[in-house]
């Protein structure tokens, strides 16, 4: 009954002509209709048709009988909206798994990290110590004999610097012992004074105490003359 009074209030309005077109309270309710609704108002010499009630009734019906809680179509909504939330939900725990894992790995990664930085720097000279094990060994036995001639105590020097510098070497640590006539290298070479040679300026006359260098890097440079300019 309610949708069948509703059609026909709508109908009379279509068919009703007002006196004052022009009036300011007309034009606001014509804001409430159609296009097609306010051309019929404003022109009363055109034929207007009315608007079957059924047709109206029915498309009321229709939306109210959809907004019911009970229809099929809300329930299928219902449904569908309900299985959309369940899969999000699966994805944000999915996702939210993922990222503690990988926040975990993250953090045990770092640990290894500093753990290894920390042993490299009190176990670093390691290798290094264990090398030179052998030299300290040929000292103490060297100051055990109590009456060793000259000889041997020179022979036994010769084989603990010969020790030495296997154990240098092995540590990649090499001399810089430039021969005479080497070019000055101001890298490599620290000139303590400058001689007069019967060779070329700026060349390296007599090596007075070696360098050494480490991995391609100057642990100390040699101690060189250098022939002056003729």
């Amino acid at each position: 009954m309610k949708l069948k009074k509703r059609a026909d209030f709508f109908s009379s309005l279509l068919k009703w002509r007002p006196n004052h077109l022009n009036s300011q309270k007309f034009r606001h309710f014509l804001t409430f209709f159609t296009p097609r609704q306010r051309s019929h108002m404003t022109h009363p010499s055109e034929p207007t048709s009315p608007v079957p009630a059924e047709p109206v009734a029915n498309d009321i019906q229709a939306a109210e009988a959809a907004s019911q809680p009970g229809s099929a179509p809300a329930t299928d909504l219902l449904a569908d909206i309900q299985a959309e939330l369940a899969d999000l939900k699966a994805k944000s725990a999915e996702l939210a798994d993922q990222y503690l894992r990988a926040k975990a790995e993250a953090e045990n990664a770092r640990r290894r990290a500093e753990d290894e930085i920390s042993k490299a720097r009190k176990f670093g000279i390691e290798s290094f110590a264990e090398s030179l094990l052998p030299v300290a060994d040929s000292l103490e036995a060297g100051l055990a004999i109590q009456e060793a001639t000259n000889e041997q105590i020179r022979e036994g020097a010769a084989a603990t610097l010969r020790q030495l510098h296997a154990a240098l070497e092995r540590n990649k640590v090499l001399a810089i012992n430039p021969a005479a006539g080497t070019k000055f290298d101001p890298h490599q070479h620290q000139a303590i004074s400058v001689v007069p040679a019967d060779q070329e300026a700026n060349t390296v006359v007599m090596v007075l105490q070696k360098g050494y260098v480490i991995a391609e890097r100057v642990l100390r440079p040699a101690l060189v003359t250098v022939a002056a300019p003729k």
